[in-house]
């Protein structure tokens, strides 16, 4: 367009003005964190599905932690296939700067492995107090220890459905992952955190079988 940028890949921005900048065609890249959400989802429901519009290269370490669970992963140019099986495996997950796990994926991925087969270890490495998700998934029936970074997560049969509370964006979609296999009517309270992440969540979800309602006249849900 025509700027006068620099420092790219450093700490520091230096931006020279100009009189004028260019117009440009730009497509937005496709949101990699949306696309894990969607995976983990089908996963933790054994089940089978399709996205579309993804970049493989942006969710190898996904994949990679998916696959380690016992799924099988069919990329295809802009699209990926996921087959879950009936019952996952146990990982160990450390949340890193990119091209590393991803931390925003932290909370969703941790919430699959809750009735995975085994014990579980998550280490958060880039933002502290990012486990506050867990007390809501303990209420539904989730065994997860917490200490400093590191979360130990062991795999239940069952999730139960409660009222819970999203305390943040992840962690609130984390909760919607959980509740679409909680045994019962699951109940998420302060879902703006969730709306602002996720562009018409809900359609999605029921488009592919989750039984989901936005209850606009409760407050705070």
């Amino acid at each position: 367009m025509g700027a006068k940028v620099k420092g790219a890949g450093s700490s520091k921005i230096e931006i020279e003005g100009v009189k004028k900048l260019r117009d440009v065609s730009y497509n937005i890249m496709p949101d990699r964190i949306e696309a894990g959400t969607f995976l983990c989802l089908a996963a933790i429901n054994h089940s089978n599905l399709i996205i579309n519009n993804i970049d493989e290269a942006h969710i190898v370490p996904i994949i990679d932690k998916l696959e380690e669970t016992g799924c099988k992963l069919n990329v295809k140019k802009s699209q990926i296939e996921i087959n879950s099986p009936r019952k996952l495996k146990a990982v160990d997950i450390k949340t890193m700067p990119y091209p590393g796990f991803p931390t925003d994926m932290q909370s969703i991925f941790a919430t699959m492995l809750t009735t995975a087969k085994g014990t579980a270890v998550v280490v958060e490495n880039i933002f502290e107090n990012r486990y506050k998700y867990t007390q809501e998934l303990i209420r539904m029936g989730a065994k997860i220890s917490i200490e400093g970074r590191t979360a130990v997560i062991k795999g239940v049969r069952k999730l139960y459905g409660t009222t819970v509370r999203a305390t943040d964006l992840r962690g609130g979609a984390s909760l919607v992952v959980a509740a679409s296999i909680a045994k019962g009517t699951t109940r998420i309270e302060n879902i703006e955190y969730i709306l602002r992440g996720y562009e018409k969540f809900e359609q999605k979800l029921i488009n592919i079988g989750v039984n989901i309602k936005y209850e606009q006249n409760i407050k705070n849900t």
